[in-house]
């Protein structure tokens, strides 16, 4: 008996057959983009930023963010990105943060607002440079590209020239997909992310346990007003709290090793 195959289905097969990699906690992933795309699109993606956002002016404001981020990315394996990481503080209202690969942070002025002090804005950094770390927006990418293998959304995607807000590129599926795949897959990215933060951030030389603190601050500036958690791609904030708790023994063992203390001020 003769079988037939799609075109789409054997390079499916094939690209999951030969990008396997494991990610920093050990969990299984199939990255089919490689780090000179990833490198590019992060870049092209960071000067799109740039030019449409306002950059803040106020040199305080910017050597503490740098200062923070940079003893993070002290921390990051040459592997990932061996160069200078540039560090942009955006004047926006935003509380949020992120990291792209090449290298590249960008931090909103709304989260100077919540993070109240180096420690809590190195849990957050340190949250960012974590997903570049896990490779999770290639591996985002990977997922949508092997979802819509043979559809013209994934063309349509990278050929768009805007990669702004979280990094990761999102095709766009139906509801039952989301829920079921998407969804999850970027609550496990986030989980992640937090862990490898975590022990960045230790290694880096600030209190790891502010990490419980920022996110309490967190949820107390949402204002309670979040979707249940099935249908968030984040985890809700106890459940974020109980992974960053689970995980604070080595963390702050880490911490304690650790000779260096940062001492990066606001004001």
């Amino acid at each position: 008996m003769k079988l037939k195959f799609t075109a789409s289905a054997v390079i499916a097969a094939a690209l999951t057959l030969t990008a396997c990699a494991t990610s920093p906690t050990g969990r299984n992933q199939v990255l089919l983009y490689s780090e000179t795309q990833l490198a590019q699109m992060g870049d092209q993606a960071f000067t799109g930023m740039k030019e449409e956002l306002k950059i803040s002016n106020k040199a305080v404001q910017n050597s503490y963010v740098e200062c923070v981020a940079n003893a993070i990315t002290a921390q990051v394996p040459a592997t990932v990105f061996n160069g200078q990481w540039e560090v942009v503080v955006f004047d926006d209202e935003q509380v949020n943060a992120f990291a792209l690969p090449g290298g590249k942070i960008g931090v909103y002025t709304g989260l100077l607002n919540v993070a109240e002090n180096q420690h809590q804005l190195a849990a957050v950094i340190g949250h960012e440079v974590g997903h570049v770390i896990a490779e999770h927006g290639n591996e985002r990418m990977s997922q949508s590209t092997l979802i819509n293998m043979g559809s013209q959304a994934v063309g349509q995607v990278l050929a768009a020239n805007e990669v702004p807000q979280s990094g990761p590129i999102m095709a766009a599926i139906g509801l039952g997909v989301q829920v079921g795949v998407q969804l999850p897959f970027s609550r496990t990215h986030e989980s992640e992310a937090d862990v490898i933060g975590l022990q960045l951030m230790a290694k880096s030389g600030f209190d790891p346990r502010q990490s419980v603190n920022l996110w309490q601050n967190m949820d107390a500036a949402s204002g309670g007003n979040r979707p249940m958690e099935l249908l968030s791609t984040h985890p809700a904030p106890q459940t974020r709290i109980d992974n960053l708790q689970a995980n604070m023994p080595n963390a702050y063992a880490d911490y304690q090793a650790t000779a260096y203390r940062p001492n990066c001020r606001s004001k």
